[in-house]
């Protein structure tokens, strides 16, 4: 694709036309204007809004820019990549509203749970021990 086609696509886009009619005009594949569209951010309904709106945020991760939609929970992302690689180097920021303090009816010792609210043991050595009395291997 040249540089021409590429400042056409853009402004056709801009204008709010589709794939396939920008393909006709300029004579490329319908697949090649999609995936530069999706590549420069001009996908879906941001064609249309991309000329008169603003980056609202960037990527925590690496910086890119990020466009927010009304409706939509605000992206703080730019990728599921991102995201994880963000999550994987940053475990202590990560809001855990799921934490739960328990006192185990096994041993009475106090412990947490992440995400099990209806937790009664802090082991399943302990639940075994109480349930059964006692912890032994069966043959």
């Amino acid at each position: 694709m040249t540089d021409e086609q590429k400042r056409q696509v853009v402004s056709l886009r801009q204008e709010g036309s589709g794939y396939t009619s920008i393909a006709n005009k300029l004579g490329i594949s319908r697949d090649t204007v999609k995936s530069f569209c999706r590549r420069n951010g001009l996908s879906g309904e941001m064609a249309k809004e991309q000329g008169q709106s603003r980056p609202q945020g960037r990527c925590r991760e690496c910086g890119r820019e990020l466009f927010q939609e009304d409706g939509i929970k605000k992206r703080i992302f730019c990728s599921r990549e991102c995201r994880e690689k963000w999550w994987k180097a940053h475990p202590e920021q990560i809001k855990k509203r799921a934490v739960y303090s328990f006192t185990c009816a096994g041993c009475g010792k106090a412990f947490t749970a992440y995400g099990n609210s209806g937790r009664k043991y802090c082991s399943h050595e302990c639940y075994i021990r109480d349930r059964f009395g006692s912890v032994t291997d069966h043959e």
